[in-house]
C-alpha cells in the first residue's frame, strides 16, 4: 500500500510539472503574438500617415483658394467670437480693447498669406515627408521580424533550462531511489548478523559445559572452525553493503545537488526573462519607432514655417500681437466693461430686531470677562495669521516664477530648433533620445509645480479671508472695548461686584442619584433624575459657551487630570462646579470632562447594533443622500438619547463656526469626538474604520437640524447659541418672594380677570420653553403668546396663554415684550418695584413669613422661601401693583399704537395687538437681564 501510495505523489508531481511548463509555453506563444501584433499596428499607422501626406500634398493647392476664403469669411462676419452682447460687439469693432482679440486679427492676416504659400508646402509633403515615413515603416518591419527571432531564441533557451531541469530531477529520484535501496539491504544484513552472532553465543555455552563432563570428542572439536567461518562471512557481507550503501548516498548528494543548483538557475532564468528580457525585447521593438516619427511631425511643423518664409511681415504682426498679450490690462478692462457683475455689492446692514436700537457691540460690565480675553485671543490669532499668510504669498510668488520659467523652457525649445534649422533635411537630426526624455521630465515638473500652486493659491486665499475676517473682528471688539472703558469710569467696580454677588446662583446642594452618572446608562440616568440633559452635558457645554468658544484647540488640548477628576467627582455628588470655582484657565478640563463623560458611558450613545449601517451611510457621495439615511438610523434610537445628541450637536455645529478663532473646524471636532461617541467594537479594525467613523461624525456635526427630529416631533431642551452665566434670576429659579409655597393662596383670588381691566393687559411672546414646578406656576412653550395682567415681582408676572387659557405666574426672563414696553414698565413704576424686591418692601407688604421648602429647579432639589402668613394682606398687594402699573400700560399702549400707526383702536383691543412673531434670539435674554 506504501508503494501504491508512494507512485501516485509522484505521478502528481509530474502531472504538476507538467501543468506549470504547459502554461509557460502558453505564455510564451502569446508574447510572440503581441510583439508582431504591435509591429503591425505601427507600420499601418505609418502607411496610413505616408498616405496622409500624399493626399495633403495632392489638395493643397485647393487649400490655397479655401484659406484665402476662410479668413475672407471671419473677417466679413460678427462670428461666434462676438456673440450678441453690447460688450462681445465692442470687443470686436476694437480689437486692441483686448490683446487677445488683437493676435485674432493677426492671426487671420497671415492665413491669407498662408494661402499663397500652399503650393510650395505641397511639395514637400508629396515628397521627403511621404517617403521618409515609408522607410520608418521598414525599418519598424525589420526591428520587429529581428527582435521576434531573439525572443524566440531566448524562450527555446528558457524551455531548454526547463527541459534539463527535469532532467535533473529524474536523475535525483533515481539515484536517491538506489540508495534507499542499498540502505534497507545493510539494514537487513545487519540483522542476519545480529542472529548469527546470537546463536553462535548460545552453541559456545553448550559446548564447554559437556566438555567439562564428559572427554572431549572429535565432533565437538570440528564445530568451532564451522561457526567461526560463518561469522566472517556474515561480517564481509555487512561490510560489502556498508560500502555500497555510502557509494550511492554520496551519488545521490550528488545529484541532488545538481538538482537544486538547476531548480535555482531555473527560476532566475524564468524570473530574468520576466522582468527584464520581455522589456528589452519590447524596447527594441519600439527602437527608432517614436523619434523618427517626432522628428518627422517635427519636419512638418518645420516645412510649414519653411513655406511661410515669405509671410515674414504676417508673422511679424502676429508676433507683434503676441508681444502685447497683457493679462493685468485684459483683467481691467474686462472689468471696466463687465462693471455690473463684478463691482462689489452693497454693504450689509445691521438690522435691528423689534424696536431694538442698539447698533453697536456693547461691552457691558458682566461681558468683558469674555470680551477682553477674546479681543486678546483674535488679536494674537491675527499676528499668528498675517506671519502664515505673508510666509504662504513668499512661497506663492516663487511657485509662480517657477512655474512661468518651466513654461517659457518648453517652449523656448521648440523655437530654438525653428531657429537654427530653417531646412526640413537639417531638422531631422535636431532631435534626439535624451532630448524627448529631458522634455518628458519637464512636462511631469510642469504638472507637479501647478498643483503645488494651485494648492499653494487656496491656501492663500483662505488665509487672507480668514486674515479679514479677524481684522473686522478685531476692529469692531477694539472699538466696543474703548467705549466701555468709557463707560466703566461712570460705574463703579464696587457696584459690579455687589450686583454679581446677589446674581450668583450658589452651587447645587449635593444629591445622590439612583443611576451612576459617569461610566452607567444614560437613558436610566434621565429617567430616575428627571434631567432630560444631564447636569454635566449642560454645565459644561453652558460653560465652554460663555468662556471657550474661541479658545484655540478647544477639545483637542488636555486638560490637566486631577483638575478634570475633581469635577467629575464633583458631577457626581450632584453638585455644579462650573458654576463657581471654574475661570477660562479651566476649558481645556472641562472639555475633557465632557468628552469623558461620553467615553464612559454603557451602552455609548449610538447602539453597537447599528454600527455597520451608520458607517456605509458614510460612503454615500450624495450629501442629501447620506443626511437621509443617517436620520432614518438615528430614529431608531431612544427619545431621550437624541434629545442629548441633538443638544450636543447642535453645540458643535455652534463651536465650528468659530473655526477662525479657535481653529476647529468640523473635521478636526469629529477627530477628537469619533472615538469618544462612536467607538469601534471588538473584533473590526479601528485604524481601518476610523476615517469612515470621523466622516460620519463630521455629517453630524455639518447637519444637525436636518438629521435630527424638529422640536415639534420631538420634545426637549434645544441648544441655544447665546447663554447667559448660570445666575437663579436667569434661569428662573428664584420665584417671587412670599409667593412660592404650597400654603400660597389661591391664584384666581387676587389676579384681576381680563374683563376686569382690559386696558391694561399686554401680550408678550415666550422665548423659551418653561414647565411649572407648583400648582401656580404656568407651563407654556416656545413662542406661544402670553397675556399679561400684571407684576408680581421684578422676576414674575401673572397672565394667561391666549392658547389654552391657562393662567397662572409666568417668569420674566423667559418672555419677549413689545418694543420699548419693559424700559418704560422699569421707568414708570419704581415704587412697586422696590415694594416687592426689596426685602424691606416685602415686610412691609406681608406678616412675619414661615420658612417651607417647595419643590424648585429642573434638578428637583428643594430650597428656602418665604411664605405669606396673611393673603389678605398680599392679595392688597397685588392690586396695588396692578393699579400702579395700568397707567403706564395705558400710557405705552398709547405711545406704541401711534408710532405704529395702529390708532385708539388697536390700542384699546388686546386681540388686535396680538402677534405670534419668531421667538427672539439671546440678544433679547441679556437685555431682560440687563433690565
Amino acid at each position: 500500500m506504501a508503494a501504491h501510495g508512494k507512485l501516485r505523489r509522484e505521478r502528481g508531481l509530474q502531472a504538476e510539472y507538467e501543468t506549470q511548463v504547459k502554461e509557460m509555453r502558453w505564455q510564451l506563444s502569446e508574447q510572440l503574438r503581441c510583439l508582431e501584433l504591435q509591429g503591425e499596428l505601427r507600420r499601418e499607422l505609418l502607411q496610413e500617415l505616408a498616405e496622409f501626406m500624399r493626399r495633403r500634398a495632392e489638395v493643397e493647392l485647393e487649400y490655397s483658394r479655401g484659406l484665402d476664403k476662410l479668413a475672407e469669411r471671419f473677417s466679413g462676419r460678427g462670428g461666434r467670437l462676438g456673440g450678441s452682447s453690447r460688450e462681445h460687439q465692442s470687443f470686436r469693432k476694437e480689437p486692441s480693447l483686448l490683446s487677445p482679440l488683437h493676435c485674432w486679427a493677426a492671426l487671420l492676416q497671415q492665413t491669407r498669406q498662408q494661402s499663397r504659400d500652399s503650393a510650395a508646402l505641397s511639395e514637400v509633403l508629396g515628397g521627403p515627408l511621404a517617403q521618409r515615413l515609408s522607410h520608418i515603416a521598414e525599418d519598424v518591419g525589420r526591428i520587429v521580424k529581428k527582435s521576434k527571432d531573439l525572443e524566440q531564441q531566448l524562450q527555446e533557451e528558457l524551455l531548454e533550462v526547463v527541459s534539463e531541469l527535469q532532467t535533473a530531477r529524474k536523475t535525483y529520484q533515481a539515484y536517491h531511489t538506489e540508495s534507499m535501496n542499498a540502505e534497507a539491504k545493510l539494514r537487513e544484513a545487519e540483522r542476519q548478523e545480529e542472529k548469527r552472532a546470537g546463536r553462535s553465543g548460545a552453541a559456545a555455552t553448550a559446548s564447554a559445559a559437556a566438555a567439562a563432563a564428559t572427554t572431549t570428542t572429535t565432533n565437538a572439536t570440528e564445530a568451532g572452525p564451522l561457526r567461526k567461518t560463518s561469522l566472517k562471512k556474515g561480517s564481509r557481507l555487512v561490510e560489502k553493503r556498508q560500502a555500497k550503501f555510502m557509494e550511492h548516498k554520496l551519488k545521490c548528494t550528488k545529484a541532488r545537488n545538481d538538482y537544486l543548483l538547476s531548480l535555482a538557475s531555473v527560476n532566475a532564468a524564468v524570473s530574468n526573462y520576466y522582468l527584464h528580457d520581455v522589456l528589452d525585447l519590447m524596447d527594441c521593438c519600439d527602437t527608432g519607432f517614436h523619434l523618427a516619427l517626432g522628428q518627422v511631425l517635427r519636419s512638418y511643423t518645420a516645412a510649414e514655417s519653411r513655406t511661410q518664409a515669405s509671410q515674414m511681415q504676417g508673422l511679424g504682426s502676429l508676433e507683434e500681437a503676441v508681444e502685447a498679450l497683457d493679462p493685468s490690462g485684459d483683467r481691467a478692462k474686462v472689468l471696466e466693461v463687465h462693471a455690473v457683475a463684478f463691482c462689489p455689492p452693497l454693504r450689509f446692514d445691521y438690522q435691528p430686531h423689534e424696536g431694538d436700537e442698539v447698533a453697536e457691540i456693547r461691552v457691558e460690565v458682566e461681558l468683558r470677562d469674555e470680551i477682553l480675553p477674546r479681543a486678546q485671543n483674535i488679536q494674537s490669532r491675527l499676528d499668528r495669521q498675517t506671519i502664515e499668510t505673508e510666509e504662504v504669498n513668499k512661497t506663492l510668488k516663487a511657485t509662480l516664477q517657477a512655474l512661468l520659467e518651466v513654461v517659457a523652457l518648453e517652449d523656448g525649445d521648440v523655437l530654438d530648433s525653428f531657429q537654427a534649422s530653417p531646412s526640413t533635411e537639417s531638422l531631422k537630426s535636431t532631435s534626439s533620445d535624451p532630448g524627448a526624455r529631458q522634455a518628458g521630465r519637464r512636462r511631469g515638473q510642469q504638472q507637479e509645480t501647478e498643483t503645488f500652486y494651485i494648492m499653494k493659491l487656496q491656501e492663500y486665499l483662505s488665509g487672507r479671508s480668514i486674515l479679514a475676517k479677524l481684522q473686522a473682528k478685531h476692529e469692531k471688539l477694539q472699538e466696543a472695548i474703548q467705549r466701555g472703558d468709557k463707560e466703566e469710569r461712570e460705574v463703579s467696580w464696587t457696584q459690579y461686584t455687589q450686583r454679581k454677588f446677589q446674581k450668583s446662583r450658589q452651587p447645587r446642594p449635593t444629591s445622590q442619584y439612583n443611576q451612576k452618572l459617569f461610566g452607567g446608562d444614560m437613558e436610566k440616568f434621565i429617567q430616575s433624575s428627571g434631567q432630560p440633559v444631564p447636569l454635566v452635558v449642560e454645565s459644561c457645554i453652558r460653560f465652554i459657551n460663555l468662556n471657550g468658544l474661541q479658545h484655540e484647540g478647544i477639545f483637542r488640548v488636555s486638560g490637566a487630570q486631577p483638575r478634570i477628576s475633581e469635577i467629575r467627582d464633583a458631577f457626581e455628588r450632584g453638585e455644579d462646579p462650573l458654576v463657581e470655582g471654574c475661570t477660562a484657565h479651566d476649558l481645556d478640563s472641562v472639555a475633557g470632562v465632557l468628552k469623558l463623560y461620553f467615553r464612559s458611558l454603557e451602552p455609548p450613545l449610538f447602539s453597537p447594533d447599528l454600527f455597520g449601517e451608520l458607517l456605509a451611510s458614510a460612503e454615500l457621495e450624495a450629501m442629501e443622500d447620506r443626511v437621509e439615511l443617517v436620520s432614518r438610523l438615528l430614529a431608531l434610537l431612544p427619545g431621550p438619547v437624541l434629545v442629548v445628541l441633538r443638544y450636543l450637536f447642535t453645540f458643535l455645529n455652534h463651536l465650528a463656526q468659530y473655526s477662525d478663532e479657535n481653529m476647529m473646524d468640523p473635521y478636526n471636532l469629529a477627530v477628537c469626538f469619533g472615538p469618544t461617541l462612536l467607538p469601534v467594537p471588538a473584533g473590526q479594525d479601528p485604524v481601518a474604520l476610523q476615517g469612515r467613523v470621523n466622516q460620519l461624525v463630521q455629517t453630524l456635526i455639518l447637519q444637525p437640524a436636518r438629521v435630527f427630529p424638529l422640536l415639534t416631533l420631538l420634545p426637549g431642551p434645544v441648544y441655544e447659541k447665546c447663554m447667559a452665566p448660570p445666575s437663579a434670576s436667569c434661569l428662573g429659579d428664584t420665584q417671587p418672594e412670599g409667593l412660592a409655597g404650597e400654603n400660597e393662596p389661591e391664584l384666581e383670588a387676587g389676579t384681576p380677570t381680563q374683563e376686569d381691566v382690559p386696558e391694561g393687559v399686554v401680550e408678550a411672546v415666550a422665548c423659551f420653553a418653561y414647565t411649572g414646578r407648583t400648582a401656580q406656576e404656568l407651563t407654556f412653550q416656545r413662542g406661544d403668546v402670553l397675556r399679561l395682567h400684571e407684576r408680581a415681582s421684578g422676576d414674575w408676572w401673572r397672565g394667561e396663554c391666549v392658547g389654552t387659557g391657562a393662567r397662572g405666574l409666568i417668569p420674566h426672563k423667559y418672555i419677549t415684550l413689545p418694543g420699548g414696553t419693559e424700559k418704560h414698565l422699569s421707568q414708570g413704576s419704581p415704587a412697586a418695584g422696590d415694594l416687592l424686591s426689596s426685602p424691606e418692601g416685602l415686610l412691609e407688604s406681608v406678616h412675619r413669613p414661615e420658612p417651607c421648602t417647595p419643590p424648585g429647579g429642573p434638578s428637583g432639589h428643594r430650597r428656602h422661601c418665604l411664605v405669606p402668613t396673611s393673603p389678605e394682606r398680599h392679595v392688597e398687594v397685588d392690586k396695588a401693583v396692578a393699579q400702579t402699573m395700568d397707567s403706564v400700560f395705558k400710557e405705552l399702549l398709547g405711545k406704541t399704537a401711534a408710532r405704529q400707526g395702529l390708532g385708539p383702536a388697536a390700542t384699546n383691543s388686546p386681540s388686535s395687538g396680538a402677534r405670534s412673531p419668531k421667538p427672539p434670539g439671546c440678544s433679547r435674554l441679556g437685555k431682560n437681564k440687563a433690565s
